[in-house]
């Protein structure tokens, strides 16, 4: 019985082992190939090395020969910079013939330089650049990333800060508002909130489906249920708040009572908005000191409390 369904599976087992190493070798480059042995380089990094200096890079992973899915495990430095024998041999009687280059230097276009990187990358399931916002920016995976030092500057917290607000220059000024989410001591990063990469969440990058749920990763305590639901929080962070930055206190659009009065002025209490016109005499109202309306209304977020229906408690 057992020779039986081993003389079964052997075909399968075979059809199997063809397509890894068809596979193999689409990926890795195959430099026994006549044809494709004349267009890349003999020695392949070591090569490259003989004009450019680039020993930090050989501390990255992408340099790490033992493991089969980095570039250095196949053709090195060509499977990212595509074939460099005519490179090479032009270099050496002072012709400069050119090769794939990546950066803001480089004569290609994003989508050529990020082609190389979507390659391997795109298998992730975290790498979603098709269709995303910064893919219809034309933006390369090079203007963020540094991938010949040692540290990718966007894997830190101060640098990848830095890198993302050399473009979002708005949110940089927001940044530097009195009431800030505190990415700009690098307590956090942009990528705590966004996916840069992509994202399945409508619009803005997040890091979640949704907005809401991008905000309760940190502040878990608003996300309910709660027995009296203040509905703004439970649609919508945004409504009542800026996520960058902002002159109010605790991120808010606006100050109390402005800010309430955009839902709750046309009808219950109060049913007239407090501003400086409608001070009888001047005199401060105590609506517009201190709390305001949550000198009274103190659970904005929602009450667990059986008499919070009024979100006095």
């Amino acid at each position: 019985m057992k020779d039986n369904h081993r003389r079964l599976m052997a075909p399968f087992l075979l059809l199997g082992l063809m397509s890894v190493t068809q596979v193999a070798a689409q990926e890795g480059g195959n430099r026994s190939d006549p044809v494709l042995a004349s267009e890349y380089s003999e020695k392949g990094a070591d090569t490259c090395l003989g004009c450019h200096s680039v020993e930090p890079f050989f501390s990255t992973k992408h340099a790490r020969r033992e493991d089969s899915r980095t570039p250095f495990a196949g053709l090195q430095c060509e499977a990212c910079h595509g074939p460099g024998g005519k490179h090479a041999k032009g270099m050496a009687v002072g012709q400069m013939v050119p090769i794939m280059n990546f950066g803001a230097k480089s004569k290609q276009t994003a989508a050529q330089q990020n082609k190389p990187c979507l390659g391997c990358h795109e298998r992730d399931s975290r790498i979603a650049w098709k269709g995303s916002q910064h893919e219809a920016g034309d933006l390369a995976c090079a203007s963020c990333h540094q991938l010949h030092t040692a540290r990718d500057r966007v894997l830190t917290a101060s640098g990848q800060t830095e890198t993302c607000l050399s473009c979002h220059i708005r949110q940089r000024g927001d940044f530097y508002k009195a009431s800030v989410h505190p990415v700009r001591y690098g307590t956090m990063r942009c990528s705590d909130c966004h996916s840069p990469h992509g994202s399945g969440a409508a619009g803005k990058l997040l890091a979640r489906p949704t907005l809401n749920q991008t905000c309760y990763a940190c502040h878990a305590e608003k996300r309910g249920p709660l027995l009296w639901e203040h509905a703004p929080v439970s649609e919508d962070c945004s409504l009542c708040h800026t996520p960058h930055g902002s002159v109010h206190p605790a991120l808010l659009k606006k100050p109390a009572p402005l800010l309430c009065q955009q839902c709750h002025s046309p009808a219950g209490h109060p049913s007239f908005a407090y501003t400086p016109n409608g001070l009888p005499g001047g005199t401060p109202s105590g609506f517009l000191l201190a709390g305001s309306c949550t000198n009274c209304h103190s659970q904005v977020h929602g009450s667990n409390h059986p008499s919070g229906a009024k979100l006095m408690r």
